[in-house]
């Protein structure tokens, strides 16, 4: 009796080392640990860490046995949590979580984490994305970058882009550098297609080019990653500044959908240097291959939202050629579609309808989002547990609304900070399909985000119901008045 009552001593010591975790925070530290099959025969059912978070562990079901398993998570020497030590075939969920939270004590106990994390296929050491080496001239620094070092309140962002750079880096000896630098909104739109994508449960390894492989038990398919950028030059110089409906309306039509145009035309036309285009490189070869853009060309202001708020609508009529207009007639909204011939500005004029140029029908579609942006890394922080004291952080924006006579989507306002607030990578995700596409890409292959293809001549969507079109957030900073 005496050594009973000393081991469940020792099992009630051991199980005050280690704590349940929300599945988001241990979501964004194994962002890159979950291999794409798993979910097929497996689904996790809790989720533990040391109090230092220097350990995680779960625990999941066997879909197929019925039984449970276990394992513990460590850093490894470059800092990226991966299994450590796992147990297969108990018999129920509290036994599996009890065996689980005692060796985790165990390996506390010992004191060697950072030997029972190393895996031995290390190639590099722990990198910090934010560290600007001493060489770097300050004022090449993008603003954005700066932004995030010197803000209290963006503290969410810096802690989800240093989890997700580094699994990122260690492939990329440039990314660094390049977020730092000029390159910050092209590798800040990879860092978020990297996650959605993970989250749509692909494997996902990063190559010269296209820049990603994604592989499932489902499918795999490659994909490229660009941006609109501000045009310094050219017919496209001189910008607008589109302020009302009708000034909008035409702002799409031609100067945004030219902007798109250049970005995608680019993509199609390019080569390497054995004459090859993204699809006939081996990597894509036979396989659906995708573009991905976002538009990053006019930043936000404290006046203005940032054009990828507002630009959408041009990517689609570009992409297929179609325009779209409504009236109210007796209560009801009538939609009326036709073609587009081509869009022009200042001079310049390109095609429309990009599906039907030459050489497209490789392209099985074309992703697009507005969330690739510092805010998004923020709330999904938040999400997660590191939102910056003193702060508050409210989402705005819209949502679909199925009413068929709806002609803006649904009003919201969200408080980030809510304990049943949920937010997800794929949410903005929007998928442009070819109607010509050599390789078609399905809807059930990317689960999640919003689908918009040609049926029976007419653009049709589907949208899940947590879909966004358009959102910004308000970050509030509360400070102490004197004497209260």
């Amino acid at each position: 009796m005496g050594e009973a009552k000393h081991k469940r001593a020792l099992h009630e010591k051991a199980l005050k080392m280690s704590l349940p975790m929300k599945r988001a925070r241990f979501n964004l530290y194994t962002m890159g640990t979950r291999n794409s099959r798993v979910p097929y025969f497996t689904e996790e059912v809790s989720w533990w860490s040391s109090h230092d978070e220097a350990l995680l562990g779960m625990v999941s079901l066997d879909k197929v046995d019925g039984d449970y398993s276990w394992m513990i998570l460590a850093r490894d020497r470059i800092g990226r949590f991966r299994c450590a030590y796992p147990n297969v075939s108990i018999k129920d969920q509290a036994h599996a979580e009890k065996m689980l939270r005692v060796e985790m004590a165990k390996v506390i106990t010992e004191g060697e984490i950072e030997k029972f994390g190393e895996q031995g296929d290390e190639t590099n050491s722990p990198l910090n994305l934010f560290e600007v080496s001493t060489g770097q001239d300050p004022e090449k620094l993008h603003p954005y970058f700066k932004l995030l070092m010197e803000e209290k309140g963006r503290e969410p962002a810096r802690k989800v882009l240093q989890e997700l750079a580094l699994w990122l880096a260690p492939s990329d000896p440039h990314l660094v550098r390049e977020f730092q630098t000029a390159g910050f909104d092209q590798r800040l739109w990879e860092l978020f297609l990297w996650a959605a994508l993970r989250e749509f449960s692909y494997d996902v390894e990063q190559l010269e080019a296209p820049d990603f492989s994604c592989k499932s038990p489902k499918v795999e398919f490659t994909l490229e990653a660009t941006t609109v950028a501000p045009s310094i030059q050219g017919a496209l110089a001189e910008h607008p500044d589109p302020k009302t409906p009708i000034e909008i309306e035409k702002f799409n039509h031609d100067y945004m959908a030219i902007k798109f145009g250049s970005a995608l035309t680019s993509k199609l036309g390019k080569k390497n240097a054995h004459g090859l285009h993204y699809w006939e490189r081996e990597e894509s070869k036979d396989r659906p291959f995708v573009i991905a853009i976002a538009d990053f060309h006019k930043p936000s202001s404290m006046s203005q939202l940032g054009s990828m708020t507002y630009t959408q609508s041009a990517l689609w009529r570009y992409l297929y050629g179609l325009h779209v207009k409504w009236r109210i007639e007796d209560d009801k909204v009538v939609i009326e579609e036709g073609d587009v011939e081509e869009h022009q500005f200042n001079g310049k004029k390109i095609p429309s309808n990009f599906f039907s140029l030459p050489l497209a029908e490789n392209v099985s579609a074309v992703l697009f989002s507005n969330a690739g942006t510092i805010a998004k890394f923020d709330r999904m922080g938040v999400v997660a547990g590191f939102g910056a004291d003193g702060y508050d952080y409210f989402r705005c924006g819209f949502r679909p609304d199925s009413d068929p006579n709806a002609v803006i989507g649904k009003a919201f306002v969200d408080d980030v900070r809510a304990e049943d607030y949920e937010e997800y990578w794929t949410q903005e995700i929007q998928v442009f399909h070819n109607p010509h596409a050599k390789h078609p890409l399905s809807v059930e292959h990317l689960m999640g985000a919003s689908h918009h293809f040609i049926e029976n001549g007419k653009l049709q969507s589907l949208m899940p119901d947590d879909a966004v079109l358009s959102s910004f957030t308000n970050i509030v900073k509360y400070t102490q008045v004197s004497g209260q």
